[in-house]
This record gives structure tokens, C-alpha cells and sequence, in this order.
């Protein structure tokens, strides 16, 4: 039965027709009646149920306001300074708007946003035209999200004159043709405009919503009925694809997450923060410039039948926007459970330098923490788990006669809660494993209940920057139970848990179309009480890292909320393993000291440290050829001594980046 007695009152207002103050603008969107009963019902709930308590309020309304015009233009490339300033009025005033659901501000200035928009298409398509001087030593500042508003049409266009010629820059250092470059990028912006004119009511509700959800907190957000269903698309993963979620990076789409067991995860060339530039069919089919695209019409391209070719322009992660990019081509396959279950290999580790006696160590990848839950509400024999997959695996590397197991959980963004619970309680005999509090501060304890362990030997996880979720309370329960030893980077910081509500479930009517609500509702604590919330999970044994790890991960993101403890659970710790992580953290960096791999990737990682905080990129054609050359020859260098003798496996040392994290809900992602 629809639960709409308690939300009718604030939604039956009289329902306005809105005008826009631009007469000029190329698009009249206005609010629409289900999106006002949306507002009411997202608003109760954001309000009263969330985990973190939020007061519809002046304070509030300020951070929806600043929100909504960063998703909008992120980057200060299209409003004016004047414009901000005409919107100030709104300011204080859009806790009111989404008490009384009113939504006529939000489409006001989405459509200034537009109007500005398609001026700064059409001074692009013209100055494309002309010619650029690439010998004169100036610069194009392409991050500006802490500068302020330009003041001047005059000083907009000078910025759009830089970064058009950067635009040109980028592809004249492919070697492509002046007439070949400017036909790119008109099509470009030519995209961009019709990008702009296809923004429908449901894009401007979104952007106006999750504006308000990010204000509360940043794992809570507004699906619109599109997004809804490309989630729940991933979230089957039974959709023929490459296998990866997609993310926006200013004007880029950039890979979110990697699936694991996927056809770009199995390629291995796609990587978690790379930005795609142009998407191709086939093997020769046209490539086609998707910079400015909306990200869900990305998805649609890259999209296809199974065993057919789809070719990814790329910009690495790792490159800045003057580096040329790559053409990764991926043939386009379902991606499978059983390609996302559990895998082990044996490692085989000489006892002493040159001895042909070796030790087995076991590593059993985890890239998910799956359950099948239908097959286990139907008591079916055969039903997949990770806890099952891996008490296998522990069996046959048993039989192999290995000396200890690593658990390699580097990229899992989490999965099951019952499914963390399980897996800890193979590797200790029994006890609590996280505790759980709701948003009415109630506590509750997941516990391993099942005596014995399928491993008591050593045993060591594995985890990087974005391991999250139930990776971390895996991880967690074995460091505070004293049982194995983390090693890696620290953990990404998620420490909580969201639930997916259907607004239609709530609204007065049967016809679908008002979105879905993804709401924090409870936060994770380990054993011990403190929280894995936005300190992660910090290893006894930490590899080198890139960039500071407070300026990535939870730590990074507005309204996270902060690390708090509640009391210990009642726990029996297996043993102190401080003395031994002393030691062998002690070997560890002694042995990396004279490592040739290990000293490049040192280097890499101070030479981005070096110039992380770098905001623009040099127009000199000169710099940038240069900058290529370096490139090519450090590439060159490194392959001929790896080609020259043996080194430490590259894999073995680098992270792969996976930043799109899996929310864990009561049952599952």
C-alpha cells in the first residue's frame, strides 16, 4: 500500500508556472508536479532518518547553494561573477524552497547556466578557426575550482581563447593535420552544445538533489528513474559491456571502478582514473570526441553486444591533460560471477639468496565479497559465497603444502556484511568481528559464532587505498585480533551503511518516475571501538604511496563524516604480532633499498608528488614535445634493463587504482 497520508499536506501547494529572467535563453526548463512530490519526501527523509542528524536550516541551505553551482560548473568556466552574485539572493533561502518543495530557483539558474553555456560553445567554434602562435611562453590554468569568479566577458573569453588552444595543442602533438584538429574539436564543442540542449526537468532535479544530499553527507545521493536504472544494471552486472563504472572528472568521463572479472579487468590495460577522450566501433569505425558528454550518453556508446569491439581513447590517471593519449580497444562480454570469485596461486619464495630450497606462500585474491542470497535463502547446496570459494582454496593450497596465506583485497570496494563476518571467522576461532550503530544510536555486534578456524597459520591482508567497506572490516577484525598482519596502503575510510529507498514506494502515485533515494543510515566500528570511518585501515607494514594519504580516500570528501569509537566488544586477541612486524618491516625496507624497481617507482611517486598541485599546463609547443620525448625515453630505458636482467615483478609493487567503492547494505552492494 502507497504511504501517502503523511506526505500529502506539504505537497498539494499550487503548482507555478515558472518564467525565466533570461528571455535569451536557448532552454525554458521548468519543475514538474513529480518532482515536487519527490522534494517533500526526500526532504522527510534526508531530515529525520539519516544517520547524521540535519536541520533544514540558513547554515544548510548555504552548503546546497555553493554545492549546486559546483556541480554545475565546477571548474568557474562559464558563470560570471555577476551571475553568482544575481543568485545570491537564493542563498538563505533554499531550505524554505525544500520545505515548501519549491524548486523554481534551481531552474532559474540552471538556465542562465545553459544560456552561459552555449556562449562560450560559440566563442569555441570560432576561435578554432584562427591560428594560434604555439612559440609564445604562456600558460593555460585548466584547474580553477579554488579561484574566483572572472569578472569580465573579456577575461572569459581570453581563458576560453587558452584553453581552445590547448584543445589544439593536445591533438597537434599526435602529429594530426590543422584541418583534421580543427574538425575534432568543432565536433567537439558542436557535441557539447547538443549535450547542453538535451538537459531535460530530470537532469536539473538531479543536480539540484544531490546537491542537498552532498550537503548532508557524501555517500548519500538522488537517482533519477534513468540513473536508478543504470544502477541497478551495474549492480546485476548482467549487462554485455566492458566491465567498468563510469565517474565525471570535470569535462572528462573517467573510469570509476575497474569490475573485476570483467573484459577491461582481464585486458588489464584500463585503469581506475583514467579519462576517456573518444569512443570508436569496431576495429576502424569512427572515433568519436566524448569530452563534455554526459556521462550516462558515454555509457550508452561504450555499451554493445557481447564479442563485439569497442576502441577507449585514454588519458591515464597518472598523465596530466598535456600528455598524448592511448587507444585501448576491449571486446565487449557479460560479466560473470563466477569470473569475480576467488582465485589463488602459489608463490614460490627462496629460503636464502641463491638456495634452490624454496617456501609455498598462498595468495588468494579476493575482488569482492559476493554471496548468492537467493541461492541461500532456498537452502541450495551448490550457492556461491566468498567464504565458501575461499575455505576451498585454503584446502587445496593445504594439500600444496604452503607455509602461510595472503589475502589480496587491494581494489575490493566491499560486498556483504554477512559475508565479511563469515570470511573473518576462518581465520580466528570465534567472537564479535564489527559492531553496527543505527541512526538512533542503537548497537548491534556481527559475530563469527562457528568454532575453529579453517587457517591457523600465518597470515597476512593485502590492501591499498581503496580497499573500503567490508574490506576494512575484514581487515580490521584480523589486525585487532592480533591474527595475521596488514600490508599496503592505508584503507579508503568507509566506515558506513546506506539502504536504497524507492521514492515511488512513498508517492501518491502508481505510475513510476520519481528516482530513488540512496540514504546513510548506520556506521561500522571494529572490535576494538574505533571506527574504520575516515581513518581507514592504517597497515603494519606500509608500501610506498602516492600523494598524501589525508587528501585521498573518505578523508578527502565534503561532509564525511569524522572518526568517533564507542566502547570495545568483548574480544579474546590471538596474540602481539608487534615485535614480529617490527622485524619484518625491518627486512623489508633494508632489502628495497638496492632494488632497481623499487627505486623507479620511488621516483614516480615524487615526481607526481612533485607536481600534484600543479594547476596549468604550458602552451609552448617546445615544452610539450619535450615533455613526450622524456616520456618515450624513460619507457625505453626501463624496458631495456628489465630486458637486460632480472627484476622484481612490476605487479608486485604497483597499485592498481580502483576508485568507485561498493556500499554495503544489510544484505548486499
Amino acid at each position: 500500500m502507497k504511504r501517502t497520508a503523511i506526505f500529502l499536506l506539504s505537497t498539494l501547494l499550487a503548482f507555478s508556472v515558472f518564467a525565466s529572467i533570461d528571455s535569451d535563453s536557448a532552454l525554458k526548463l521548468e519543475p514538474q508536479m513529480d518532482q515536487r512530490y519527490a522534494t517533500s519526501i526526500a526532504t522527510r527523509f534526508l531530515t529525520n532518518y539519516h544517520y547524521k542528524r540535519t536541520r533544514l536550516d540558513d547554515e544548510l541551505s548555504s552548503q546546497v547553494f555553493d554545492n549546486y553551482l559546483k556541480l554545475l560548473d565546477p571548474n568557474k568556466v562559464y558563470f560570471l561573477a555577476s551571475d553568482v552574485e544575481s543568485f545570491e539572493r537564493y542563498r538563505n533561502n533554499l531550505d524554505d524552497a525544500l520545505r515548501h518543495s519549491d524548486l523554481l530557483s534551481a531552474y532559474e539558474i540552471f538556465n542562465v547556466y545553459t544560456d552561459r553555456v552555449q556562449s562560450r560553445v560559440n566563442y569555441a567554434r570560432e576561435r578554432v578557426k584562427q591560428p594560434f602562435d604555439f612559440t609564445i611562453d604562456e600558460y593555460y590554468q585548466y584547474d580553477r575550482e579554488d579561484e574566483p569568479w572572472i569578472t569580465t566577458s573579456q577575461e572569459l573569453d581570453e581563458l576560453w581563447r587558452k584553453r581552445v588552444k590547448n584543445d589544439y595543442l593536445r591533438l597537434k602533438l599526435t602529429d594530426k593535420e590543422a584541418d583534421a584538429i580543427v574538425e575534432t574539436l568543432t565536433e567537439r564543442y558542436d557535441n557539447l552544445e547538443r549535450r547542453i540542449q538535451e538537459l531535460n526537468n530530470e537532469d536539473v532535479f538531479q543536480f539540484f538533489m544531490n546537491a542537498f544530499a552532498a550537503s548532508i553527507e557524501p555517500h548519500t545521493a538522488y537517482l533519477s528513474p534513468r540513473t536508478s536504472e543504470n544502477f541497478e544494471i551495474s549492480m546485476k552486472l548482467s549487462l554485455e559491456g566492458i566491465g567498468a563504472l563510469l565517474g565525471r572528472e570535470n569535462e572528462y568521463t573517467s573510469i570509476s571502478r575497474v569490475v573485476p572479472g570483467g573484459p577491461a579487468d582481464k585486458d588489464g590495460r584500463l585503469k581506475a582514473g583514467d579519462r576517456i577522450t573518444a569512443v570508436g566501433q569496431g576495429n576502424d569505425g569512427k572515433m568519436v570526441d566524448v569530452i563534455g558528454w554526459r556521462v550516462d550518453d558515454v555509457v550508452d556508446l561504450i555499451r554493445g553486444p557481447k564479442d563485439t569491439v569497442v576502441r577507449l581513447e585514454v588519458l591515464s590517471e597518472d598523465e596530466p591533460v598535456s600528455a598524448p593519449t592511448h587507444v585501448i580497444d576491449i571486446v565487449r562480454n557479460e560479466v560473470k560471477l563466477e569470473e569475480q570469485a576467488a582465485q589463488s596461486e602459489i608463490i614460490e619464495v627462496p629460503l636464502e639468496e641463491g638456495s634452490e630450497e624454496v617456501m609455498k606462500v598462498g595468495v588468494i585474491d579476493l575482488p569482492v565479497f559476493y554471496l548468492d542470497f537467493n541461492g541461500r535463502a532456498q537452502n541450495k547446496p551448490d550457492y556461491r559465497s566468498s567464504t565458501r570459494d575461499v575455505r576451498r582454496l585454503i584446502g587445496e593450497l593445504e594439500e600444496e603444502g604452503v607455509a602461510g596465506i595472503v589475502i589480496d583485497l587491494r581494489n575490493n570496494g566491499g560486498g556483504s556484511l554477512l559475508e565479511a563476518t563469515t570470511l573473518t571467522g576462518l581465520f580466528i576461532d570465534k567472537g564479535p568481528v564489527v559492531q553496527v550503530r543505527n541512526s538512533s544510536g542503537r548497537i548491534s555486534i556481527e559475530e563469527d559464532v562457528e568454532s575453529g578456524m579453517a587457517w591457523e597459520g600465518p597470515l597476512a591482508v593485502l590492501v591499498n587505498r581503496y580497499s573500503a567497506s567490508a574490506s576494512e572490516i575484514f581487515a580490521a577484525a584480523i589486525q585487532d585480533y592480533g591474527r595475521g598482519v596488514v600490508i599496503g596502503e592505508t584503507t579508503f575510510g568507509k566506515g558506513t551503511v546506506q539502504s536504497l529507498l524507492d521514492l515511488d514506494d512513498y508517492g501518491p502515485s502508481d505510475k513510476p518516475g520519481m528516482g530513488q533515494l540512496k540514504i546513510t543510515m548506520a556506521q561500522f566500528f571494529r572490535v576494538n571501538g574505533g571506527s574504520t570511518q575516515n581513518k581507514g585501515v592504517v597497515p603494519d607494514i606500509s608500501f610506498p604511496s602516492a600523494g598524501n594519504p589525508e587528501e585521498y580516500g573518505e578523508r578527502s570528501l565534503d561532509n564525511a563524516l569524522p572518526w568517533t569509537k564507542i566502547d570495545p566488544a568483548r574480544y579474546e586477541s590471538s596474540g602481539d604480532l608487534s615485535q614480529m612486524v617490527a622485524v619484518a618491516d625491518s627486512r623489508y625496507q633494508s632489502r628495497i633499498l638496492d632494488n632497481q624497481e623499487f627505486d623507479w617507482l620511488r621516483n614516480d611517486i615524487e615526481e607526481y608528488n612533485e607536481h600534484a598541485d600543479e594547476k596549468r599546463v604550458s602552451l609552448l609547443e617546445s615544452v610539450g614535445r619535450e615533455k613526450m620525448k622524456e616520456r618515450e625515453a624513460r619507457k625505453a630505458e626501463r624496458k631495456a634493463q628489465r630486458e637486460a636482467g632480472p627484476l622484481l615483478e612490476e605487479d608486485s609493487l604497483l597499485v592498481d587504482a580502483d576508485p568507485e567503492l561498493g556500499d554495503i547494505s544489510e544484505e548486499e552492494d
